[in-house]
């Protein structure tokens, strides 16, 4: 790896999940816990990105110069800063679990356990790394992240297409050890050129490393 590759580069990660609010004491989310995102910030960090972080609820905590936090809740406002931030960055890293649909309607008062069943209308979110794809441009790199269940390379393939990511980093919740509520995962990246690396299961902070090296090796 070229180790001045990221020196001065503006990277916006976006890590964690996000929580869509349906009254003022429950909300729909997810399992991420945000350690891929936060890794990978702190080794862009180490290597002298000036790194954006756009992170979800979570319990971690990040120190460095070089980065700058932007605490959010929900996908409307990840999206908001992750647009904005974008502009001008030379890469982006979407490694959130981000809701894809929201509650139409939020309660102001806790709703109340009257009815047998309850129905909750969602509508869909905004999706940044959609956006961001439209957005970018030909000095710009995006990469996106694909947590599967089945079909897990052609799903990832896909998006990477629809989204017009340059890369995606695949991992599957059929593989032991990998994906939310783990210190570890196990990752395969897929270039938009076609080529595909695979991963065996590591700690999440070495796989930070493997995705850093990957993008400055095929991205110079």
């Amino acid at each position: 790896m070229q180790t001045d590759y990221f020196k001065s580069k503006k990277i916006v990660i976006s890590a964690g999940p996000t929580y869509e609010k349906l009254d003022p004491v429950r909300f729909i989310g997810n399992y991420s816990t945000g350690k891929m995102g936060y890794a990978l910030a702190s080794e862009l960090a180490n290597l002298g990105a000036e790194v954006h972080l756009v992170s979800g609820p979570t319990a971690l905590t990040i120190q460095h110069p070089n980065i700058t936090v932007y605490h959010v809740e929900s996908a409307l406002e990840m999206y908001e800063i992750c647009v904005r931030e974008f502009k001008d960055a030379h890469i982006a890293i979407m490694s959130a679990a981000v809701a894809d649909y929201r509650p139409q309607h939020y309660n102001d008062v806790k709703i109340k356990k009257n009815e047998e069943v309850l129905t909750i209308n969602l509508v869909k979110n905004p999706d940044i790394l959609a956006t961001l794809g439209q957005q970018k441009t030909s000095a710009q790199l995006l990469i996106g992240f694909a947590l599967e269940t089945h079909n897990e390379l052609e799903n990832a393939t896909n998006k990477l297409h629809r989204k017009n990511a340059d890369a995606i980093v695949l991992n599957s919740l059929n593989d032991a050890g990998a994906g939310f509520k783990h210190s570890t995962n196990k990752i395969s990246i897929i270039l938009k050129k076609g080529r595909i690396f695979e991963f065996p299961l590591k700690d999440k902070t070495a796989v930070a490393k493997d995705i850093v090296t990957c993008i400055s090796e095929n991205f110079n």
